[in-house]
């Protein structure tokens, strides 16, 4: 099994304010990347109307991790594939067998590849339409 699995929910734009009222509702700390944010990448540049956009958040309290983020507007979003579970692994071979065997038959979203906050990041929906993300953690 993984290191961790995080339910991972998906917003059409109102990811700040969702991860704000969770957060008056549930306490806890919270910490949130907009994709304007993250380091600037020629092959993946970001569009002036989704800097503010949230790429990445997490709520945590008491061992507990919710993550969120939006959805980018050209991604079809609707209740339903707004949910996503997130597995991390220590190694890159784990992350990467558990890739190709939940992925098989399955519609990548985003392929395995590396990332500038994982070495080994993929997000796709299997063969019974769950979206998962597989990471592995950093090198330290």
């Amino acid at each position: 099994m993984s290191d961790w699995l995080i339910p991972y929910l998906v917003f059409n734009g109102n990811c700040e304010e969702a991860v704000t009222f969770y957060q008056t509702v549930l306490g806890g700390e919270c910490e949130i990347l907009h994709f304007g944010d993250a380091p600037p990448n020629p092959a993946f540049p970001v569009p002036d109307q989704v800097k503010n956009l949230v790429m990445h958040a997490e709520l945590r309290k008491n061992g507990h991790i919710i993550r969120f983020s939006d959805t980018l507007p050209k991604l079809p979003y609707s209740v339903g594939n707004n949910i996503a579970f997130s597995l991390g692994f220590d190694t890159k071979d784990e992350t990467k067998a558990m890739f190709e065997a939940l992925s098989q038959g399955g519609t990548l979203e985003m392929d395995l590849q590396e990332t500038f906050f994982s070495p080994l990041f993929a997000k796709f929906t299997d063969k019974f339409g769950v979206m998962w993300m597989v990471s592995c953690k950093p090198d330290k």
